[in-house]
């Protein structure tokens, strides 16, 4: 776990994914919400179960981390965390895996943000593509703490997600 994002407090993001896995299940209404959650013209309709995490709405580059990530596991119907890491699951969504020019293009255009708010936005799609194609999980508890150390850090969150889309782990090999 990753203790030096200052925003993100140890087990808050364990603690809020699996909530919002747990609620999404339990309250198909709120589900419902949390879809609309990564777009900015809906995004206040999630705002009272991020309000209730502590969750500054003022501060966008800690409110959006968590509504993308909310949307996602809504989007997603994720019942549990997965095990698939952001780089990861942009290379499994292509049938030529890493080597894939599409998937190559994907990669890049995230590494290229330097802003919280164009990242998300971008994410979206990627969501949808990766729930759509990857047949694995996101491991949404490292991808929110990750999204959470960008803001302030973002060389290194986007080291990680270069390294895990270029490893050259088989896809079979990950448990």
């Amino acid at each position: 776990m990753d203790t030096s994002t200052p925003t993100a407090q140890p087990g808050r993001a364990e603690r809020f994914v699996s909530q919002v896995m747990k609620q999404c299940q339990q309250d198909k209404g709120l589900a419902a919400r949390l879809r609309r959650a990564d777009n900015p013209a809906t995004e206040y309709q999630s705002w009272d179960l991020l309000a209730t995490f502590g969750i500054d709405l003022e501060r966008e580059e800690q409110r959006l981390p968590f509504a993308s990530v909310a949307s996602a596991i809504a989007r997603a119907k994720a019942e549990s965390n997965g095990s698939l890491s952001l780089g990861r699951a942009i290379a499994a969504c292509y049938e030529d895996g890493r080597d894939s020019e599409q998937a190559k293009a994907r990669l890049r255009r995230l590494l290229a943000c330097d802003d919280i708010a164009e990242l998300c936005r971008l994410l979206r799609p990627l969501f949808a593509l990766i729930d759509s194609r990857a047949g694995q999980p996101l491991d949404y508890q490292q991808l929110l703490r990750q999204l959470l150390r960008f803001p302030s850090d973002p060389q290194p969150v986007k080291a990680r997600w270069a390294q895990d889309f270029y490893s050259r782990i088989a896809d079979e090999e990950t448990p």
